[in-house]
Order: C-alpha cells, then sequence, then structure tokens
C-alpha cells in the first residue's frame, strides 16, 4: 500500500494468505521481507511488492479465465485462484510444479488445472484467456502469447535481458496491441521455444 498498490483484492488476498507456507523451512524467518527467495531449481519465490504489482497489472475479474507462466512454489498461483475464476498454470521443472500442485490441492485450491513443460508458447488448448502473467524475464514479448488473449485481455511480462527488464502490460486490440511500461524489475530467464532457448 506505502508503495502505490491501489487494488483493495489484492492487497487483502496478500494479506490473507501464509506466504510461510511457500517458502522452504529454512527461508520461513524471512518470509514476509519484500524480496525474492530461493525455491530450488534456481528458481525464486518473487518479491511480494513484485507479485503485488503483476497481479494489479492484470486487472483480474472474479469470473475471468488466467494463464501463468511460471508456477514456482504456487505463492503467485494461489493469488491468482483467489481473484480469477479459473488459472491454468505452467511449471518447467516437475519438482517444482510437483510441490506446488501438492501445496496448493491440500490449501483447498479447486480451481487451477496444472501442466509441466515449456510455458514459454502458453497453452493454446484452453485459449483464449482473459489474462496471461508470465513470471519469467523473456527477451521478447512473445507473439504466441498475445494470441491467446481475449480481445481486450491482458498480458504482464517482463521483458529485457538477463540482467534486467521492463515489466510491460500488453493488452490485445483485435490485431493491434497496447503496450505499457510498468516499472523496472529483475526475474530469473525465461527458458524455451519462445525464451532463451533451453
Amino acid at each position: 500500500r506505502r508503495r502505490g498498490i491501489l487494488d483493495e483484492r489484492v492487497l487483502q488476498t496478500m494479506n490473507e494468505l501464509p506466504r510461510h507456507e511457500f517458502v522452504a523451512p529454512a527461508y520461513v524467518f524471512e518470509a514476509y521481507e519484500d524480496h525474492p527467495l530461493p525455491i530450488g531449481e534456481g528458481q525464486t519465490i518473487s518479491q511480494p511488492y513484485m507479485v503485488a504489482v503483476m497481479t494489479e497489472a492484470l486487472e483480474l475479474h472474479p469470473a475471468g479465465k488466467v494463464l501463468e507462466i511460471g508456477t514456482g512454489s504456487g505463492y503467485q498461483t494461489a493469488i491468482l485462484a483467489r481473484l480469477a475464476g479459473q488459472v491454468f498454470t505452467i511449471e518447467k521443472f516437475s519438482s517444482l510444479a510437483t510441490a506446488a500442485e501438492e501445496r496448493l490441492r491440500g490449501m483447498g485450491f479447486t480451481n487451477i488445472l496444472y501442466r509441466t513443460g515449456d510455458g514459454s508458447g502458453g497453452w493454446p488448448e484452453h485459449a483464449p484467456y482473459h489474462c496471461i502473467l508470465v513470471t519469467a524475464g523473456a527477451p521478447f514479448v512473445p507473439e504466441v502469447l498475445v494470441d491467446q488473449l481475449a480481445e481486450g485481455g491482458r498480458l504482464v511480462i517482463p521483458v529485457g535481458d538477463t540482467n534486467q527488464q521492463e515489466l510491460l502490460q500488453v493488452v490485445r486490440r483485435g490485431f493491434d496491441r497496447e503496450i505499457h511500461s510498468i516499472n523496472y524489475c529483475r526475474f530469473v530467464p525465461l527458458t524455451g521455444k519462445y525464451g532463451w532457448g533451453e
């Protein structure tokens, strides 16, 4: 709230969701600090502020259909699942995917569909989506993801090099797209066919 997050639904959800349940025991004492934490496989649970910024930029609707690329610990997934109608989430690393699914099912989430594999090309079988969130830094905006948005749908994605990215909100308007810059950030690289490669 102090850093400019205005969406009360986002603030309330993050206030209620126990972030310490999504981090390794060694990092529990840091769970509510405003910085990323390692979760294994060279990946991280994002800084809470960035989670809030990205979630707010999606402009989620309670009945919305969301695609998340990069399940990670499942923390961002849980926030999406509380704020939207249905979440489709893809994780490259099977160890993280399995742990996240078990964690989220154990917390009672029933509106999430899981997939393990390369998420850089989205999940076209379930398109179109009202929102797509990419939780890793991409070298460019993959057109294949924009194509999976519904009319007026929003893609939130960090784009840049591997050291720094610009967080973008991309809105689909027919065959055109509006691009809005949100801020600068640093995420782990998006790997795969439409990312940085393997």
